[in-house]
Order: C-alpha cells, then structure tokens, then sequence
C-alpha cells in the first residue's frame, strides 16, 4: 500500500496537466499579488490621487467578481472542460493588467478590479478540482500540498520582487506582469478540452440529467436547486462539512485585514522587520506542506488536523496578548506549523467528499463558502479591533478554530458509522 502511494504522488506530479495547472497558478498569483499589494493601493492613492475610501471599496469589487463566479465556473467545467474555462478567466485578467497599465481615472480602476476578480474567479476550481482529479484519494493530500505550494509562493514573490522594479515609473513592472500573462494565455491554450477532461476525470458527459430536467420543463432556478440537491445528496461526508469550511476561513479572515495595523501600531516593528516575521510564519508552513501532505496520504487527514486546530488555535490566542518579540516570532512560527498541518489535511478531507462526476461545480460551490467565510471574518475584524482591542480578532480566531476542532470530531464520527 505504501508503495502504490509513492507511486501515485510521482505520477501526479509529473502529470503534464497538473504542471500546467501549477504554473497558472503560479504565474496568475504573482501577478494579483503584485497588483492588489505593492501597485495598485500606491498608484490608486499618489498617482491617481483617489481616496482612501475609493481604493478600498475598487478592491473590494475585485474579491466580490472572484467569489461570485466561483460556483457557476466550476460548474462549467464539468461541461466544456478545463481549456476554455480557464482562457475565459486569464483573457479576463490580462485585460484588467493592460487597464491599469495603460488607463487614468477612477472609473477605469474599478472596472480593473472587476475584471481581475471575475479573470481570477476559474483559478481555483480549475487548479484544484484538475489536480484532485489525477491524485484520486491517493495522493490527495500530496497533491494539495503542492497546490497550495505554488499559491502561497506566487502571492508572496509578486509583491516583494515587483518592487525592485518600482523606481521612478511603473513602466517596467506593468511590462513584466503582461509578460507573465501572455506566458499563462499560451499555457491555458494547452489545457484539455471537453472530450479530453472527461478522459481525464473517467467519466461521460452529463447528458442525461441535462435532459431530464429539460423534459420536465423546469425554470432555471428550480433546475439549479434540484442539482445540487442531487450533488449534495451525493456527497460522502456530514453536512457538518458546509459550515466547517465557513468556520475555517472565517477564522483566516478575522486576521488578514490587522495583520499589518497589530505589526505597526502594537508591535512596533518596522517593515522590514514585519516582513521577517511573516517570512518566518511562511517559511515554517511552506516547508512544511510536502512532508504533511505526504503523512496524509500514508496516515489520513484525523490526527493532522486535531494537533493543526489545537496548535493553531493557541497559538493566535497567545499571539494578540504578546509584547515580546522574540515570543512573537515563535509563536509565529507555531502558527505555520498549525497551519502546514491544516492545510493539506483539510483539502484532502474535502477531496474525498466530493463525487466524481460533478467535482468542478461541487469544488465551485465549496469555494465559494469558503470565500464567504473569508468576507465576513474580514468585516467582523475591524469592528472587534474597535471595540474590545487589539488583541480581540486574535482571541476570536483562536475560539474559532476551537469551534472548527469540535466539529471536526463530529465530522469524523459520521464518517467512522459511514465505514461502518
């Protein structure tokens, strides 16, 4: 059994598509990265002379355009395949890149945003739902790891190497980031079709429940609801699931919007040393994934995720009551390692959930969940900072990720009776 699992985590990741699929990834988070960090909250504030209010609400639109598409994407998928799917989405990105580069005025940005959230939007559920397919359960948790690999590093390399070509212009970074695009419109281009991603995914086309609803005469909303109702019906795990991955990125968002304000204004730490603290919490996770994404595929997703909630948990609960600095960078660094567990473990449990002939509407429609999670914990964020302090969103995130151990346990009693 051990070998066969080598085996297959060596075939998916010399799988051409799979490479593929990564270096999209790659590529395409470099280039938001980049943009949504070190260009365009700068350009929009002291070239386009915006307010801080415009630029906050012109990026809001871009994670709104990437959300909402994220289901009906995924669905479409499974339809026509990863080829066209995906050149809708990076046509769509390389659009917003040549707005900002070459456009002026508000209007403009925010049709920029837009743009790159809906080009962004097919990302995720091609990445995932293509590299899952030619893991199988095998190597799910391998393979999540490498995807996550390449998101985490992309995000990361875009803002910081951007800026070493931000001089005096923007000209030489707008020109390197259509360079990568038109690099990931050519790579998209080979992506299978439809026939071929059926191939791949060991399945027909969906012709017949197409059909029946079609005899049956239904409105769309009620053919919809029917769908899912028949995918959710479908689905090999508790329907604790739906707001475990709510909870999971609600906590993760309860975060992201005071990362940066805790840093500067509690912490006291200059940018550079910021992003030694965040390099340091990174590094602890990246280094981390292909190992534990390995001892999942070997030992199951159980016990990962029991020590990645507690650890984490604790950690970020500590983390909002720490002046010291040498603390804080360890805890950190127990927050990666929290984290290097959770993150292929959980996407692996989630994999195993999902059935094999609606994978790219169902991972849409996970997505898109999760992403929720992500806004309204980034809402909930800024009111906690102003009411109970600094530290609440910490202490908050940490209760969260308790709540999310407590339904985890519930998660895998239902599916010890499912074995059963």
């Amino acid at each position: 059994m051990r070998i066969s699992k080598g085996w297959a985590g060596k075939k998916v990741l010399s799988s051409p598509f799979v490479v593929q699929l990564l270096i999209i990834m790659y590529l395409v988070e470099f280039v938001k990265g980049a943009l949504l960090v070190s260009i365009l909250p700068v350009y929009m504030r002291q070239v386009l002379d915006l307010s801080a209010y415009a630029v906050g609400w012109a990026l809001a639109l871009q994670y709104i355009g990437d959300n909402a598409f994220r289901s009906p994407l995924g669905w479409v998928i499974d339809r026509i395949g990863y080829r066209y799917v995906m050149l809708f989405g990076v046509l769509f990105t390389t659009a917003s890149v040549l707005i900002v580069a070459f456009m002026h005025g508000m209007e403009w940005i925010v049709i920029a945003c837009l743009l790159l959230g809906i080009g962004t939007s097919p990302l995720w559920p091609c990445v995932i739902n293509g590299a899952t397919t030619v893991a199988g359960n095998e190597a799910s948790g391998t393979i999540m790891s490498v995807v996550y690999m390449a998101w985490l590093t992309g995000v990361g390399c875009g803002p910081i190497v951007i800026n070493f070509f931000i001089v005096h212009t923007y000209a030489p970074a707008f020109r390197i980031l259509i360079g990568m695009m038109i690099v990931v419109i050519v790579i998209a281009f080979l992506l299978p079709g439809r026939k071929r991603s059926m191939e791949l995914e060991n399945r027909e086309a969906p012709v017949a429940a197409t059909s029946e609803f079609a005899r049956e005469k239904l409105s769309l909303p009620e053919r919809v609801r029917r769908y899912f109702a028949k995918v959710s019906s479908s689905l090999h795990a508790s329907k604790l699931l739906y707001p475990a991955m709510f909870t999971q990125n609600f906590a993760l968002g309860l975060l992201t919007p005071v990362l940066t304000q805790y840093a500067r204004t509690v912490l006291h730490l200059t940018p550079q040393q910021y992003s030694m603290y965040l390099v340091a919490g990174g590094a602890v996770t990246v280094l981390g994934l292909i190992p534990v994404g390995k001892w999942v595929d070997r030992f199951g997703t159980k016990w990962f995720l029991h020590f990645g909630f507690i650890t984490a948990a604790a950690s970020l609960s500590i983390l909002g009551y720490t002046r010291s600095l040498p603390l804080v960078l360890l805890i950190v660094a127990f927050v990666g390692l929290g984290y290097a567990c959770i993150i292929p473990a959980w996407n692996a449990l989630i994999a195993q959930a999902i059935p094999k002939s609606e994978r790219g509407a169902v991972w849409g429609f996970f997505l898109t969940i999760e992403g929720l999670g992500m806004v309204f914990g980034s809402i909930m964020s800024g009111k906690l900072w102003d009411m109970l302090g600094p530290h609440s969103p910490f202490l908050v995130s940490g209760a969260v990720l308790l709540l999310l151990f407590v339904l985890h346990l519930f998660i895998t009693r239902h599916k010890a009776d499912v074995v059963r």
